[in-house]
């Protein structure tokens, strides 16, 4: 079981969290307490796409609908990922999906 006081030193709350944190953060079986924004692309990168598109579905940020078209993308829908980009103020990317996940975590990390 991992230490309550393990995952505060990853809050994103306060925005301090670090990329390199970040990263370290997916070897705890929690998520960081915190950022829904973070805490999504978090299910992600543990291979949850489900979560990470439930807690992103219902924003109504342009930062939750880059991410939300970021899972569309990778789902493989990509006319709904263009709808979702277009929300979210960006183009569709040309780079790999793990090239435009790492620009999103750096985007909302310090």
């Amino acid at each position: 079981m991992i230490p309550v006081a393990r995952l505060k030193d990853f809050d994103v709350s306060s925005g301090a969290m670090t990329f390199s944190q970040f990263r370290t953060s997916l070897s705890l079986a929690q998520p960081p307490e915190g950022g829904s924004i973070l805490v999504a692309l978090w299910y992600d990168a543990k291979g949850n796409w489900q979560k990470a598109h439930e807690i992103v579905q219902d924003l109504e940020t342009r930062e939750a609908a880059w991410i939300h078209a970021y899972l569309h993308r990778k789902e493989g829908d990509i006319s709904n990922a263009q709808y979702w980009y277009h929300r979210a103020g960006q183009s569709l990317p040309h780079g790999s999906l793990e090239q435009e996940w790492e620009m999103i975590v750096r985007r909302f990390t310090g």
